[in-house]
């Protein structure tokens, strides 16, 4: 049986510029893999006919790039022209849209070869991908766990190997957690990094497009095909050109490293925190100078994104009105009725719950009282990250408090949700670079995750770090071949 998709893109490119195998061979792999695990319901929307058809047209193509040829996924809330979109969601079910977001031009110009959509929580709101209309995604790890949210559909199809990329979105941890539950490696760029234009709104001064793979390597080789400026998107910066993989393999002796006190409390499961001393005293004998360091504001993140995501999020849902696009009720007297109706009927509880909060944060002088005020303790908080870079080159910690848990669990604790995200928070509120990798496994054969949060557009520093890690750990990080 053929396991393409489990060789690493280097050896997937080399093979397709000796004519060993075909884009197509890639493709129908990926599908049969699709199918194969399809009781992690993973996918929500693929695209076959399509991907067949583009693995044809490239046949007769240069290889060009390491990435050409190759199969990616994309989370749901990721727009794609005359695809499916859904943001897993009753609102948006038949949803198609006109255009594409900016990432699938550049995935396109690359020439990789878009699968499908994934499964995420309803309008990437969740932790645990339980929020979905389409029902939850399960851990290939364990499928009576959850794989993390809102990005889990993609953690769990990296994980299995059924696709070697993906392009996530990251609101508060929505990338990395599941990363960290599922043992692959996932980054949030800088805020301005990758544009947001073509992704379905959620919280837009803490969104944020990037991607997820099997390893540190080829995460650099997706953030390289997908970073820009973008004229449709006004927060894009315009930077030099470069290559996040060009500090890949480069010695970390003399690196600066801070801890935040915050992050190794007692609130950490002890065995991730025994995992994480491990790779500090491990850091420590390769040279590296760590730091136990204070953070202001790091205990307030949790708060400060309850106020500030979901005023943001009433803001931006108030378009699915039933009117331009998407779901309409069908029983109704006038347009204020049909308004309520098709939003009752069309979102799900968790979103409802999240809107209203918004909506009673943003409502008169609670607008000054909650909201403005949680954007000065952000500005705090982002001035006490940026003194920290002024002395130490990065920040390490555990990626979650805890492994992946039980599906059903703590579905309905509204703060456990917001919880799961307390470490990867604040790299949204500040809009710093982030990323997380496996760093090894509980004594269940659980992933673990570990969090390394660069200065801005500092990726490149970043992903020095973990493939050093990486590197040294040489973890087997594939479901079907745990031990035990």
């Amino acid at each position: 049986m053929s396991k393409l998709l489990s060789l690493n893109i280097v050896e997937i490119n080399q093979k397709l510029k000796n004519k060993e195998i075909k884009p197509l061979d890639l493709v129908l792999e990926a599908f049969d893999n699709i199918e194969k695990n399809s009781d992690l319901n993973c996918m929500i929307t693929l695209n076959k006919e399509k991907a067949v058809e583009r693995a044809k047209e490239l046949e007769s193509l240069e290889v060009d790039n390491l990435l050409f040829g190759i199969p990616i996924i994309l989370k749901d809330n990721i727009v794609t022209k005359d695809l499916r979109t859904t943001a897993a969601s009753k609102i948006l079910e038949n949803f198609i849209p006109v255009y594409n977001a900016t990432v699938v031009d550049k995935i396109n110009e690359h020439k990789m070869i878009i699968i499908g959509k994934t499964n995420m929580d309803e309008f990437a709101m969740g932790s645990s991908n339980q929020t979905s209309y389409f029902g939850p995604v399960l851990n290939p790890w364990n499928k009576k766990l959850v794989p993390g949210g809102s990005s889990g559909g993609n953690a769990a199809a990296i994980s299995s190997c059924i696709v070697p990329l993906a392009l996530g979105s990251d609101t508060g941890g929505s990338i990395r957690q599941p990363a960290a539950f599922t043992g692959i490696v996932g980054l949030k760029p800088t805020y301005g990094r990758v544009s947001r234009y073509g992704l379905i709104a959620f919280a837009s001064s803490l969104d944020q497009i990037g991607p997820m793979t099997k390893n540190v390597y080829e995460n650099a080789l997706l953030l390289n095909a997908i970073v820009g400026l973008d004229d449709k998107d006004m927060t894009t910066k315009e930077l030099e050109a470069e290559d996040f993989t060009r500090l890949i393999g480069n010695d970390i002796k003399g690196m600066r490293l801070a801890i935040p006190n915050y992050y190794l409390s007692e609130m950490i499961d002890s065995e991730i925190r025994n995992k994480m001393i491990e790779i500090i005293e491990m850091l420590k004998r390769k040279g590296a100078t760590i730091d136990y360091v204070n953070i202001d504001y790091l205990e307030y993140a949790v708060p400060l994104y309850q106020i500030i995501a979901l005023a943001e999020a009433s803001s931006n849902l108030a378009r699915f009105d039933g009117i331009r696009y998407g779901y309409q009720t069908d029983d109704y007297r006038d347009i204020d009725e049909m308004y309520k109706k098709t939003r009752t009927e069309g979102f799900g509880d968790e979103v409802k719950r999240r809107l209203m909060i918004g909506s009673y944060v943003l409502s008169g002088e609670n607008a000054k009282q909650y909201y403005e005020k949680a954007l000065k303790v952000r500005n705090a908080m982002r001035n006490s990250f940026v003194k920290i870079f002024k002395q130490y080159d990065l920040i390490i910690g555990p990626t979650t408090t805890s492994v992946a848990y039980q599906l059903g669990s703590d579905h309905d604790d509204v703060l456990k949700s917001f919880l799961d995200d307390i470490h990867t928070i604040p790299a949204n509120m500040t809009g710093l670079p982030a990323i997380s990798i496996p760093i090894g496994f509980n004594k269940d054969y659980l992933p673990i995750g570990m969090q390394i949060i660069g200065d801005y557009f500092a990726e490149a520093k970043i992903y020095q770090l973990a493939a050093f890690i990486e590197n040294e750990l040489k973890l087997v990080l594939n479901p079907n071949e745990k031990e035990g």
